[in-house]
C-alpha cells in the first residue's frame, strides 16, 4: 500500500540550496551496473526527481528565526534553523557529550548508511511503499551525502547509547531535510518529507545500523589492504636484495644455525600476505545482512517483499555480494563479524609487532648489541647522551599494536554483552574497528616509507655470526653422531674459535668436505629457498 501522497513543488538548484560542506555542483551519478534493474516495468530514473529551478530565498534569520520548533513523543525542542539534523539529533548532541568523537569522523560509516538509505528509497519505490517523485528525492540526497556532501552533520558521538538509534535518526533528519530542500520545501517540513515515515519506511535502526557498520567495514578493508600489500612488497624487495647475505638465526635469544637476511625479511612478507588473506575472507561475512527483518526479526513494519527487494538493490547499488541473513532473528543479535574483523587486524597488529620488534633487536648497538642491520636515523635520540639514536619508526609501530590489542579487548567484551533479543553495542564495536583500520594503515604506511625502505645490512658481521655459532656443528651430527659433534662445540665456545677450526683438528673429514658440510649459505637452503617470490 503506497503512503499518502503529499503535494511536492518543483526542486531547487541544489548548488545554491545545499549549504553545509556539500560541493557545489554533485557530480554526475555512477551508472548502476547492467542488468541490476529487475524484470518488468520499473520506475523512470532517467530524469531528476524534480525540475532544476533557481533556488528558495534563504535571508538572513533574525534572533528570533535562528531556531525552527521540532517535536517528537518527549515533547518539544529548539533545533539550529541552520543546520540538517533534527529533534533527535539535538536530544543526542545533549546526552552523549563523553568522547569528543563525533560519526563524522567516521567517514565511510556516514557514506555506507546513505547508502542504505538510497537502497531502502529504490526497494520501496518499486514496490509501490513510496510514491516515485519522493522516493527520488530521498534518493538524490542520499547521493549527495555518499559523495561527501552535508559531511558536518553528523554530530553525534560515537559511544552513544541506543544501539544506534541516535545516528540513524541523523541520517534520517538529514536526507529528509535536504530532500525537502531539493523539492523547494522549508527544513522541518515533515508533513511532506517525514524522517521516519519516508526515509525510514519498512526500516528499524536494527537491521539499517548494523549494515551501515559492516558496509564501513568493507569500505575500509579497501585502503588498508592495499597498505599491506605494500608493505610486503618492501619487505619482498628488501629479501631480493639479500639473498646471499648469510646470518645466524637463533631461537630464544641463542644462536642457531644459519640463514640469509633475505630468509629473514621474506619471513614478514610471508606474514603480511597471510593478513591480506584474512581481510579478504572477512567480505562475504561482513556482507551478509538483516535489511527487513526491523526491530527483532520479525519484519514488523516491513512489507513482506521488502527484505528481498533491499538486498537486492544494495547488491546492484555497491557491486558487492550482498545477501540476507537466513536467521533473521539470530541476524539481530550475532556479533561474529564484528569479531572476525577485530580478529583479522589483532593478527595484523601481531605480525606488524613481531616484525618491528625483531628489527629493533637486530638494529640493537651500536657497540655492545646485535648489529646485524641498521635502521634509518629518524631523529636524535637523547636530550643527554650525544649522538644516540633510537629505533624510533618500530616503537611507533609497537605502541599503533599495542592500542590494536585493547580494541581487540573492547570488541570481544561488547559481542558478549547483547542480551535478549538485541546487542546495544555496536556503535563502540564499529567505532574501534574503523578506528583501529585507520591506525594500522597509516602504522604500516610510516613502517615502509621510515624505516623498511631505508634499512641496511652489516653483510659481514651477519657472516661472522653465521660462521662463529657452535650450532652450526648440528651439520656434523651424521658424519660424526652427536656427541662427537657437541664436544666439537663445546671446545669451540672455550676456545673462542670456530666450528670448523676444530672439526679441522678432531675429524678424519677431508677439508673440501667439510667445507661443504659447515658452508652458512648450503645449510641455509636446505629447502630450497631462494627468498623470492613465487610470482
Amino acid at each position: 500500500m503506497t503512503d499518502e501522497t503529499t503535494s511536492i513543488p518543483g526542486g531547487t538548484d541544489r548548488a545554491e540550496a545545499a549549504g553545509g560542506s556539500r560541493p557545489a555542483t554533485p557530480p554526475p551519478a555512477p551508472p548502476r551496473s547492467a542488468g541490476s534493474q529487475p524484470a518488468g516495468q520499473q520506475p523512470d530514473r532517467s530524469q531528476p526527481a524534480v525540475p532544476q529551478q533557481s533556488a528558495v530565498p534563504q535571508p538572513d534569520a533574525s534572533p528570533a528565526e535562528a531556531f525552527r520548533i521540532e517535536h517528537d513523543s518527549l515533547g518539544e525542542l529548539r533545533v539550529p534553523a541552520d543546520v540538517y539534523w533534527g529533534i533527535n539529533t539535538q536530544r543526542a548532541i545533549g546526552n552523549f557529550p563523553v568522547s569528543g568523537i563525533t560519526d563524522s569522523q567516521h567517514p565511510s560509516l556516514i557514506r555506507s548508511y546513505a547508502t542504505i538509505k538510497r537502497a531502502c528509497a529504490e526497494a520501496n519505490d518499486e514496490l509501490g511503499l513510496l510514491d516515485h517523485r519522493r522516493a527520488r528525492l530521498i534518493e538524490d540526497a542520499c547521493l549527495e551525502i555518499e559523495r561527501g556532501g552535508l559531511a558536518d552533520q553528523f554530530p553525534v558521538d560515537v559511544l552513544q547509547g541506543g544501539a544506534g538509534t541516535s545516528t540513524n535518526m541523523n541520517v534520517n533528519e538529514v536526507v529528509a531535510n535536504r530532500a525537502l530542500e531539493l523539492a523547494g520545501r522549508p527544513r522541518g517540513d515533515y508533513a511532506t518529507i517525514h524522517p521516519n515515515d519516508h526515509v525510514n519506511h519498512s526500516q528499524s535502526t536494527n537491521d539499517t545500523y548494523p549494515a551501515a557498520c559492516k558496509l564501513a567495514i568493507v569500505d575500509a578493508l579497501g585502503p588498508l589492504t592495499a597498505e599491506c600489500r605494500r608493505l610486503a612488497r618492501a619487505f619482498h624487495d628488501l629479501a631480493d636484495r639479500h639473498v646471499n647475505d648469510v646470518t645466524i638465526g637463533r631461537t630464544q635469544l641463542q644462536d642457531a644455525v644459519p640463514m640469509t637476511f633475505g630468509q629473514e625479511f621474506h619471513t614478514f612478507a610471508s606474514f603480511l600476505k597471510m593478513d591480506v588473506a584474512a581481510l579478504e575472507e572477512l567480505v562475504p561475512k561482513l556482507t551478509v545482512l538483516n535489511l527487513g527483518g526491523t526491530a527483532i526479526g520479525t519484519g514488523i513494519c516491513a512489507d513482506l517483499r521488502f527484505r528481498e527487494k533491499a538486498h537486492e538493490r544494495l547488491a546492484a547499488i555497491t557491486g558487492l555480494p550482498i545477501t540476507a541473513a537466513p536467521d533473521p532473528f539470530a541476524a539481530v543479535t550475532d556479533m561474529s563479524a564484528y569479531i572476525a574483523a577485530s580478529a583479522a587486524l589483532k593478527n595484523l597488529a601481531i605480525h606488524l609487532k613481531k616484525a618491528a620488534d625483531d628489527l629493533r633487536l637486530l638494529n640493537s648497538g651500536p657497540r655492545s648489541g646485535f648489529g646485524d642491520l641498521r635502521v634509518p636515523p629518524r631523529q636524535a635520540g637523547s636530550s643527554i647522551m650525544p649522538a644516540k639514536v633510537n629505533p624510533v619508526i618500530p616503537e611507533c609501530v609497537d605502541q599503533c599494536c599495542f592500542v590494536i590489542f585493547g580494541i581487540d579487548v573492547t570488541v570481544n567484551w561488547a559481542a558478549a554483552e547483547g542480551q535478549l533479543q538485541l546487542n546495544a553495542f555496536d556503535p563502540v564495536m564499529t567505532h574501534e574497528i574503523l578506528t583501529g583500520m585507520e591506525l594500522m594503515d597509516n602504522a604500516m604506511q610510516v613502517f615502509r616509507r621510515n624505516c623498511i625502505e631505508g634499512i641496511e645490512v652489516n653483510r659481514e658481521t651477519g657472516r661472522r655470526y653465521a660462521e662463529g655459532s657452535p650450532s652450526i656443528s648440528a651439520a656434523l651430527n651424521a658424519e660424526i653422531g652427536y656427541e662427537r659433534a657437541a664436544a666439537i662445540a663445546k671446545e669451540a665456545v672455550a676456545d673462542g674459535r670456530t666450528v670448523r677450526e676444530v672439526a679441522g683438528e678432531r675429524t678424519d673429514i677431508p677439508e673440501d668436505q667439510l667445507d661443504a658440510l659447515l658452508d652458512p649459505i648450503a645449510l641455509s637452503r636446505r629447502l630450497g629457498q631462494t627468498c623470492r617470490e613465487r610470482r
